[in-house]
C-alpha cells in the first residue's frame, strides 16, 4: 500500500492507496477505528460489508473531479456502477463537506 495526501479545502488527511487485490477486497471491512482514507482506483462501485463504522464516499473522474459524494454511508450497502467514475474514496463520517464539481488534490 501506498501512503499520500488527499487535500481539500486546505485540509488534509493521510490516505492510502489500495492496490493489491487483497487491500482492494478489504477495504474498511472489520475496521473499528477509521482515521484515514482509502484510495481506490479504477473503481466506479463499492459495497459496505463485513464494516463496523459508517463512511463518506468521494467518487471522482480521471482528473479528479467530484462527480458523486455520499455521506454517512452506512454498513451493508451498495454503490452500483456508475458512469464517468474512475477514482472512488472511502474516508472517516464528516472529515470533508465536499460540493459537487469541485476537485480534490492528492500529493506525495
Amino acid at each position: 500500500m501506498i501512503t499520500l495526501k488527499l487535500v481539500y479545502k486546505n485540509k488534509e488527511i493521510t490516505i492510502v492507496e489500495c492496490k493489491t487485490f487483497l487491500s482492494r477486497l478489504k477495504g474498511f471491512m472489520f475496521a473499528s477505528d477509521i482515521n484515514h482514507a482509502l484510495l481506490f482506483e479504477r473503481c466506479n462501485s463499492i459495497h459496505t460489508f463485513f464494516m463496523k463504522k459508517n463512511i463518506d464516499v468521494i467518487m471522482c473522474d480521471k482528473d479528479n473531479n467530484i462527480i458523486s459524494f455520499y455521506e454517512n454511508l452506512g454498513k451493508n450497502k451498495i454503490i452500483f456502477p456508475k458512469k464517468h467514475i474512475y477514482k472512488t474514496i472511502e474516508l472517516p463520517v464528516g472529515y470533508f463537506k465536499v460540493n459537487i464539481g469541485d476537485k480534490i488534490k492528492i500529493k506525495p
